[in-house]
């Protein structure tokens, strides 16, 4: 694969010691393949990577914390690095024993994202997820212990029996918390997962979820973190640069099983078989290369992601358009929701923000 260089890279982790009910990623409980992955992931990094000099890489799953550090640490080792590189890699709390923060202190990883979900126990165990609020309590003091200073928590609103007191209850925990990014993702029950099959009772509606999501965006903004995007909040500048390479159209490589990539006009998705990508983990499943139509589609629902919106300059220049005339029907449809800064860029509102799916899809047919 020709490429021009690329400054990011994904690499999936896919194994885990038990799947949560509401998980659809590509994710595998057979432990046994470890060894062998992570041999065919290092070749198809070798073979891929073009030495270049990182700004980002993250390292998800699944659950990257339930192999050793020593793999994590011989992964990483296969990378160059700028000075300022982010190197992120998500973390369960039940895999937090003994010095596990210390050791990854060791490799050059220097941000944390921890998956809690909820600090309601009792959720927890509904959900499938084998970690107490103790244990997500825990793993933060560790990590801080341990001299990670840029720690990111997960969390999901919207789960089964969870009341809006209850999520409130999970928001006033973390400001109390050293922590300086959260991610807040509505529960979305998609095929493959537990919950599609099996129907959880008391489960809210969409319009019940904006419920908690207004009042997560105004609580959490008052209490020091901004929002940055439509799920993501951050203290200071401690903004994740990998996901907003992302909502930017920038390029990545995308390293593992079912891993996704973005190089020369071209989104790729590597194999989603465990055994197929172990045999040949240069094979991909799928390939698309994207139209100037396409790529114009992405930059606008990427772009109206980030709470600052779209730079219009920047889009008119690069796609020779004028963006107000071309969507001057959509931007009138909606501009309750579409509003114009100072700088005359647009952006979305909180309540815009709720109706996402709806909005961005005109853009698409305009």
């Amino acid at each position: 694969m020709q490429n021009k260089r690329v400054f990011n890279v994904y690499i999936h982790i896919p194994f885990c010691k038990t799947r949560c009910k509401y998980c659809s990623f590509v994710s595998y409980c057979n432990r046994g393949y470890i060894d062998d992955y992570f041999m065919a992931l290092e070749r198809e990094i070798k073979y891929f990577y073009k030495n270049e000099s990182l700004r980002t890489l993250y390292i998800g799953g699944g659950t990257p914390s339930c192999v050793s550090v020593d793999k994590i640490k011989n992964i990483i080792s296969l990378f160059n690095y700028d000075n300022n590189c982010e190197i992120t890699i998500e973390v369960n709390p039940c895999d937090v024993f003994d010095n596990y923060f210390e050791n990854l202190k060791k490799t050059k990883v220097n941000r944390i994202s921890l998956g809690v979900q909820s600090f309601n126990d009792k959720i927890l165990k509904n959900i499938g997820r084998n970690h107490t609020k103790l244990d997500a309590i825990n793993s933060i003091i560790k990590a801080n212990n341990a001299g990670f200073n840029n720690i990111s928590l997960d969390f999901i609103y919207g789960l089964p029996n969870q009341t809006l007191e209850d999520f409130k209850d999970d928001l006033h925990e973390v400001v109390n918390l050293d922590v300086k990014h959260i991610s807040l993702y509505g529960l979305k029950i998609e095929k493959g997962c537990y919950f599609y099959k099996y129907k959880p009772k008391n489960i809210i509606s969409e319009d019940e979820q904006a419920k908690y999501y207004d009042y997560a965006v105004s609580f959490l903004n008052k209490n020091g973190f901004k929002q940055y995007e439509i799920s993501n909040f951050a203290k200071d500048k401690y903004v994740s640069k990998h996901n907003l390479n992302y909502w930017n159209c920038g390029t990545y490589y995308g390293f593992g099983v079912a891993a996704c990539g973005y190089i020369n006009n071209t989104r790729y998705q590597n194999l989603i078989s465990l055994k197929d990508y172990i045999k040949n983990p240069y094979k991909k499943l799928s390939k698309e290369n994207l139209t100037l139509k396409d790529k114009l589609f992405e930059a606008i629902i990427l772009g109206f992601r980030k709470v600052d919106g779209v730079n219009i300059k920047i889009l008119n220049e690069k796609f020779n358009i004028n963006f107000e005339d071309k969507y001057k029907n959509v931007l009138e449809k909606f501009k309750e929701y579409l509003k114009k800064d100072n700088y005359g860029n647009y952006f979305m509102t909180k309540d815009g923000f709720l109706l996402s799916n709806c909005i961005l899809s005109e853009f698409c047919d305009d």
